[in-house]
């Protein structure tokens, strides 16, 4: 039989109920989020993925899969796929770079840039699912963007 630690042992263990733990709250409220951007996606025939993506390059067209995958947290094996299938449906252009060719530069094709004004209905949507004012979603991201920068230190220390 296992016991509690020493340094534990006043905490209830009430503390190990799923309700309890933040990690099981943010992993709903990101399933929550997919399940309320797929309709709105499905009508482009994107993934949430995809749609990061396309928000990434919204914002600066012409960008390495590198950085893509820096600025999304994702690896190039995770990335290439699904960029293969945004080339694929026409939103954007894959083209090695011709300074280095170990460099592929990811760009929005004229459909991928028309399709941003119809990400600010997409917003307003969210928006209004989630039932925040402009100020509670700022904390809110704010909160979870410092505990992505806290847990990603103690990573790199450990």
């Amino acid at each position: 039989m296992t016991t509690k630690p020493e340094k534990f042992e006043a905490i209830s263990d009430e503390a190990l109920t799923l309700g309890q733990q933040l990690c099981f709250a943010v992993y709903s409220a990101g399933h929550a989020f997919n399940r309320t951007y797929k309709p709105l996606l499905d009508r482009f025939g994107l993934t949430y993925p995809q749609y990061l993506v396309l928000l990434a390059l919204w914002q600066q067209d012409k960008m390495t899969v590198k950085r893509i995958g820096e600025d999304m947290g994702l690896d190039s094996g995770t990335l290439s796929p699904l960029l293969k299938r945004l080339e694929a449906a026409g939103y954007v252009t894959r083209l090695r770079d011709r300074d280095d060719e170990r460099q592929v530069i990811v760009s929005l094709t004229e459909k991928g840039r028309n399709l941003k004004p119809e990400a600010f209905g997409i917003l307003a949507d969210i928006s209004k699912a989630t039932g925040c004012t402009l100020e509670e979603v700022r904390e809110l991201r704010e909160a979870l963007q410092r505990l992505t920068q806290r847990m990603t230190s103690s990573q790199r220390e450990s």
